[in-house]
């Protein structure tokens, strides 16, 4: 009982690591060659191979490390590539929270 508890357990885990890894694989198709330069990243292709890599291993688990590592992979290009890259596309928030249909607000003045 307690060991088929742990095995869905790691079963969960194994399925969200995948879901991750495809989800930072998509982003890493959707966004443009030169925004990786621009934004000082490895390459393009660089990521859509790890990436791709990462997802046929937790696909296939073959070896827990190198599920590991992808999953370090994953999480640097969640947290430090994708941002990077979201600001210098400018796909960030753009402007300030006061800004209006027709420029800031300045409060009447």
């Amino acid at each position: 009982m307690l060991m088929s508890g742990f095995n869905s357990l790691l079963g969960l885990l194994s399925l969200a690591m995948l879901a991750l890894a495809a989800v930072a694989l998509v982003l890493a198709v959707l966004a443009r060659e030169d925004a990786y330069r621009a934004a000082d990243k490895q390459t393009k292709p660089f990521w859509l191979i790890i990436l791709g890599v990462t997802v046929v291993v937790n696909f296939f688990p073959i070896l827990l490390v190198l599920q590991l590592a992808g999953l370090v992979a994953t999480i640097v290009f969640m947290v430090d590539v994708r941002p990077a890259l979201r600001q210098v596309s400018g796909g960030g928030r753009r402007g300030s929270s006061s800004d209006g249909p027709y420029g800031p607000y300045n409060g009447g003045r």
